[in-house]
């Protein structure tokens, strides 16, 4: 099954109680697995409990070194359970709607990619390969989610697991789905071996992405290739320049372009942000010119209005990749995964007190 699944002491370290107190890590659901086959009975006992989101971690870094870029996004799974089980349980979230599923089994491709050197063409070819095999560990699993129409939220990894989870929530629907992606780079690359630079255009090559929006991305970060591969497929964006560097339109209006398309396409959607988007954050790809976190979490929680909105995807988080030193990572990268899977449950939450 290739899933290290969530029991009643998974959260134990990164939960800390306080007297007279509620913390999310104290009321989120677990797994809690009878035996290695019982997933999908497990999550249908969930489901029955009233859990609707399913967190789902990724501790893995060898689709964006399978890039030629920088390690450390293995991490990024537990810096977000050391801040997102410390915050209140209160009348603004309801903790008993979520669920941890545990995390994908990475330790075995992460030892075998740890000796591969990507400057060596055949390395970086046994790197790619690992990819793949990343692949179908998480689309299978995400698949099982979708089948019985929870809401995956996969934090951690690459941008590489783009490709699975629209594979898996476009197999689940018999159906091609749609996504939009905050990232300054569009993530399609040519499919020249999986990697996290091709994940939206291995899933349009092979049928599961018919509908991409691209926001915020750097005109000057992505190659002549890809943004002609992107007007061939009819995908659509609205560039980092247009709106913080010329101000055609601002980041209301671009989301409201986004959403038009959206809702033209008539398909359900997936919601990705790549943390290397925002300014000063510890990523795969660290930049200086990014955007602010609170344009990060009006994204997501306005995208997580619409109805067709079905999973969150949030990737590159690098702690170790923090200018400071690794603790300041675990704490920026921690928080910033926190607040915008919150402001993804919120926005849920509060769409089905409307209806």
């Amino acid at each position: 099954m290739n899933l290290i699944p969530s029991d009643d002491n998974y959260l134990v370290p990164y939960v800390s109680k306080r007297t007279g107190e509620t913390r999310l890590g104290e009321v989120l659901k677990s797994l809690s697995l009878l035996d290695d086959n019982d997933v999908m009975s497990a999550l249908t006992k969930l489901k029955q409990q009233g859990v609707k989101y399913i967190l789902l971690g990724i501790p893995e870094d060898i689709g964006p070194r399978a890039n030629l870029g920088k390690p450390g996004s293995d991490k990024g799974w537990e810096a977000f359970l050391h801040k997102f089980c410390s915050l209140q349980q209160n009348e603004f979230i309801q903790g008993k709607e979520i669920a941890v599923m545990g995390h994908i089994d990475c330790e075995d491709l992460q030892t075998k990619s740890v000796c591969l050197d990507t400057s060596k063409p055949d390395d970086l070819k046994k790197i790619r390969e690992l990819v793949r095999e990343l692949d179908e560990r998480v689309s299978t699993i995400c698949k099982m989610i979708f089948d019985l129409n929870l809401t995956p939220i996969i934090i951690g990894g690459g941008h590489n697991n783009a490709y699975p989870i629209i594979r898996a929530a476009s197999l689940s629907q018999s159906s091609a789905i749609a996504a939009i992606n905050l990232d300054p780079h569009t993530d399609f690359r040519s499919c020249e071996g999986r990697h996290s630079g091709n994940g939206f255009s291995y899933a349009a090559e092979e049928g599961f992405l018919q509908y991409y929006f691209s926001l915020g991305m750097n005109e000057l970060k992505n190659s002549a290739a890809n943004i002609e591969s992107l007007q061939t497929y009819g995908f659509q964006w609205a560039s980092y320049q247009d709106i913080w560097v010329r101000r055609t339109y601002d980041f209301d209006e671009a989301l409201v372009k986004a959403k038009k398309y959206l809702h033209d396409a008539n398909k359900a959607f997936g919601i990705e942000l790549d943390i290397d988007c925002l300014a000063m954050m510890p990523a795969s790809a660290f930049t200086n010119c990014g955007i602010q976190v609170q344009d990060a979490e009006y994204y997501v929680y306005d995208l997580a209005s619409e109805l067709n909105s079905c999973y969150l995807h949030l990737a590159e988080g690098s702690p170790e990749q923090h200018p400071s030193n690794y603790s300041a990572g675990v704490n920026d990268v921690g928080q910033v995964y926190a607040s915008l899977v919150t402001s993804f449950i919120q926005a849920k939450q509060s769409v089905r007190s409307w209806h």
